[in-house]
C-alpha cells in the first residue's frame, strides 16, 4: 500500500512539473500517465516497468519530460546554497558532482523538490560493485572478475576523493559512508539518460520507468545500427502524440539506436515507441548495444537472449591485440573480423598482402585454409571452458538449487525442512566444482542450521546475495553456451569441408593468389 501510495504522489508530481504521456496542454491533475502508458508489474520481464495504456504505433512520441524535471548538474547550480560549495571542487569529475547532488538532496528529506521522485528510487541494486567476494569469484571468467575488482576500486577512489566536499556541505553522518556512496552511484549508472550539455547525464522521473530491451539481431552483429538520411527534426514534426501519420512507413526510413533523447526545440526529453505495442504490453527503452557483462556492471541485470552479447578472444601474435571486433558472438559464430585475422593468420606471410582483399571480402581463400581457423577457434574454446573449474551442466543444476533455495525461503518449496533440504540439495557427488561452491555459500550464512531446524526466514542482506550469486551464475553459463555454441558451429563447419571441395564450387584459393 506504502508503495502504491508512493507511486500516485510521484505521478500526482510529475503532471505538476509538467511531465505527460498526453497530446493535450491540459493534463490530469492526478497523474502525468493514462493517456499513453501506465505503471505495471512484470516479473518476468524486468519487474516494474510502463506498459501501453492503449495501442502504439512504431515511430509515435509517447513520453515527455520537461528540462525543469531533469535532475543533473544544471539543477545543482540553481540551489544557492550548495553551489558555492562545489565550486571549490573543480577537479571533480561530472559524475562525481551528480552523485554527491543527489545524496545532499536525498539528505534534504521531505523539503527536497525531487522527494516524490526520490523516495521511489530503488533501496539496493545489484550492480557488479555491490557483489561480495564470494559473488564476484562465481563469475569465474578472468576478464569479469577484473571488471568487477575494478569498478569497486574505481568507486572507493571516487569516494574518498569527494569527502571534503560532502563534510563541507554538511551532508548527514550516515550520508558519508561508502555504502550510501555505492548506493548513488549505481543509481547514476542505472538510471541517468544522455544529455548534450553534461556528460554526467541526468536522472528523468518517470522517464527511467521504462525497462531495456537490446537493439535488434542485424545490428547487433554489425556493431551499429544502419541510420537512414531522413532528417529527425523533420521526422518529429511528422509525428506527434494522437496524430495518424504513417508511423510504419516512418520506421522503415530511420531507425534510432536509441528510443529518446532531449529534444532543445521543445525544451523535453522525449520517449518514441520503437514498435508497435498493443494494449497492456510492457514498453521498452533501448539506450545502446551492451554485452552482458556490461549490463551487469552498469544496470546490474542481464538478458537471457542479448544479440549484443560477445566473447572477446586473442587471435595470434602478429595481429591486433585490443580489438572489440575479434569475438564470438552469442549465437557461437565467430565474428566477421575474426574470420577474417584467422584466414590470413593461417596464410603464409608472404602472400598475407595478396590474400588480404580476399580475406577482408569474407571469401574463404582455400578448404585447408578455413580449416585450419575453424580448428583454432574451436581449440581455443575448448581451451577457455578447460580453465574454468565447473562445467555448463554443473552450472545448470546450481542454478537450479539456487533457485530452490529461494523459494525454499519463501515458503514456494513443498520439501520437508527438517533437514532432508541439504541432503537433498547435496544429494550429487561432493567432489564436483558446483556441490563445493554451494556448501561455501551454505557455511558462509550459517545456512545448513536453518535447514536443520526448518527455519525459512530470509533476510533482505542473505536474498541479495542469493540473487546476485544467481546473476553470477546465469553470466557464467551462458558465457560457457556460447563457447560451447561454438565449438558444434566450427566443428561443423570442419565436418562439412572435409565432404566438399571449396575448388569445385569455383571459391577463390591460395593458389590463385600465389599466380
Amino acid at each position: 500500500m506504502d508503495d502504491q501510495k508512493g507511486l500516485e504522489a510521484l505521478l500526482r508530481w510529475g503532471a505538476e512539473v509538467g511531465i505527460s504521456d498526453s497530446p493535450h496542454s491540459v493534463t490530469s491533475p492526478i497523474s502525468c500517465l493514462g493517456h499513453s502508458l501506465s505503471i505495471s508489474n512484470f516479473p518476468e520481464a524486468g519487474g516494474r516497468g510502463l506498459a501501453a495504456a492503449r495501442e502504439l504505433r512504431c515511430g509515435e512520441l509517447i513520453l515527455r519530460v520537461p528540462r525543469k524535471a531533469l535532475m543533473n548538474r544544471e539543477s545543482l547550480r540553481k540551489d544557492g546554497k550548495l553551489t558555492p560549495g562545489f565550486q571549490r571542487y573543480p577537479h571533480l569529475t561530472s559524475t562525481q558532482v551528480l552523485t554527491v547532488y543527489l545524496l545532499a538532496e536525498v539528505g534534504k528529506g521531505s523539503s527536497s523538490w525531487w522527494y516524490p521522485y526520490l523516495v521511489q528510487l530503488p533501496r539496493t541494486y545489484d550492480i557488479l560493485a555491490t557483489f561480495n567476494q564470494f559473488e564476484i569469484q562465481a563469475l569465474q571468467v578472468a576478464d569479469a572478475i577484473s571488471a568487477s575488482k575494478k569498478s569497486i576500486s574505481k568507486l572507493q577512489f571516487e569516494w574518498k576523493e569527494t569527502q571534503g566536499l560532502m563534510k563541507e556541505i554538511n551532508l548527514k553522518p550516515q550520508l558519508l559512508s561508502f555504502q550510501s556512496w555505492l548506493w548513488a552511484s549505481a543509481t547514476i549508472s542505472s538510471r541517468t539518460l544522455h544529455i548534450p550539455w553534461d556528460d554526467a547525464g541526468c536522472l528523468c522521473p518517470v522517464g527511467d520507468l521504462f525497462n531495456y530491451d537490446a537493439p535488434e539481431m542485424d545490428a547487433c552483429i554489425s556493431g551499429e545500427l544502419e541510420t537512414k538520411s531522413m532528417d529527425q527534426n523533420s521526422l518529429r514534426s511528422d509525428i506527434n502524440i494522437g496524430e495518424d501519420s504513417d508511423a510504419e512507413e516512418c520506421c522503415e526510413n530511420f531507425q534510432r539506436l536509441v528510443d529518446g533523447g532531449f529534444e532543445e526545440d521543445v525544451g523535453a526529453y522525449c520517449f518514441y515507441a520503437r514498435k508497435r505495442y498493443k494494449r497492456g504490453e510492457q514498453v521498452f527503452l533501448c539506450y545502446g548495444t551492451y554485452t552482458n557483462l556490461e549490463l551487469l556492471e552498469h544496470y546490474g541485470f542481464l538478458l537471457s537472449r542479448n544479440p549484443g552479447d560477445k566473447i572477446p578472444i586473442l587471435v595470434g601474435e602478429d595481429t591486433v591485440q585490443i580489438n572489440d571486433s575479434l569475438h564470438i558472438q552469442q549465437d557461437g559464430r565467430p565474428s566477421f573480423s575474426t574470420l577474417c585475422a584467422l584466414r590470413l593468420l593461417f596464410t603464409p606471410q608472404k602472400l598475407r598482402k595478396a590474400a588480404g582483399r580476399l580475406a577482408y571480402s569474407g571469401i574463404q581463400l582455400s578448404r585447408e585454409n578455413e580449416t585450419s581457423a575453424m580448428s583454432w577457434v574451436v581449440k581455443k574454446c575448448h581451451g577457455l571452458l578447460q580453465e574454468l573449474p565447473t562445467t555448463l551442466e554443473e552450472d545448470g543444476l546450481l542454478l537450479k538449487y539456487i533457485e530452490n533455495m529461494l523459494k525454499y525461503f519463501k515458503e514456494e518449496d513443498k520439501k520437508p525442512s527438517n533437514g532432508s533440504f541439504l541432503k537433498w540439495a547435496t544429494e550429487e557427488k561432493q567432489g564436483l566444482g558446483w556441490v563445493s561452491e554451494m556448501m561455501e555459500f551454505l557455511e558462509m550464512y550459517g545456512l545448513k542450521d536453518c535447514f536443520i531446524s526448518g527455519e525459512r526466514k530470509l533476510s533482505r542482506r542473505l536474498e541479495r546475495s542469493l540473487r546476485r550469486w544467481r546473476m553470477a551464475v546465469q553470466w557464467r553459463l551462458m558465457y560457457k553456451k556460447t563457447l560451447c555454441d561454438c565449438v558444434i558451429y566450427c566443428t561443423g563447419m570442419i565436418q562439412q569441408l572435409s565432404s566438399q571441395s571449396l575448388e569445385s564450387r569455383g571459391a577463390p584459393l591460395l593458389q590463385d593468389v600465389k599466380k
